[in-house]
């Protein structure tokens, strides 16, 4: 491998989801300005606003649309008007 070729800082760096408050440990290079003791241990701390412990595709909590019911819901609201068109 090519020497200087990967960053030198990474370190164990602790990712907490706000919305729920989980913390991730990851290493990673992000620059951080708050800190986190996690078991005894201090950890740079990056804060996350969706992560995949609370992103709706990832926890199944997704809220489904029903669009076969709002084409039916349109035509029936502006078939009188359609009608009166034709005529």
């Amino acid at each position: 491998m090519k020497k200087g070729l990967h960053p030198e800082n990474y370190r164990m760096v602790a990712f907490k989801d706000m919305s729920n408050d989980q913390v991730f440990l990851v290493k990673s290079t992000v620059n951080t300005r708050e800190t986190i003791t996690i078991e005894g241990v201090e950890y740079p701390l990056y804060k996350l606003e969706i992560s995949s412990a609370s992103h709706p595709f990832y926890t199944g909590k997704m809220k489904l649309v029903d669009t076969a019911g709002r084409v039916d819901k349109f035509m029936n609201r502006y078939k009188k008007h359609m009608e009166n068109k034709q005529k």
